[in-house]
């Protein structure tokens, strides 16, 4: 369970970088830039993520996985097109 836990905690330190970014003292044109940043920030790890996991489940031969998969990094995507 070691490397769940690392895992989640980059996660969660993206997450947390937006947050203390947030804390700060910015006009607020600089901090609707640096939100937009975080937040791609946290959907290019999302989508990190989840491609590793779809190419896994293609190599395993989950080919059920796979486009439930492909959905969900499709979605992440076009999430971090809008940002």
């Amino acid at each position: 369970m070691r490397v769940r836990e690392e895992r989640m905690q980059g996660h969660g330190s993206v997450i947390a970088d937006g947050k203390e970014l947030m804390e700060e003292d910015a006009k607020p044109e600089v901090m609707d830039a640096g939100l937009i940043g975080a937040a791609q920030h946290v959907e290019h790890y999302e989508i990190a993520g989840y491609g590793c996991v779809r190419t896994y489940a293609e190599l395993l031969g989950h080919s059920n996985f796979v486009s439930l998969l492909q959905t969900t990094l499709d979605e992440e995507k076009a999430t971090d097109e809008k940002t």
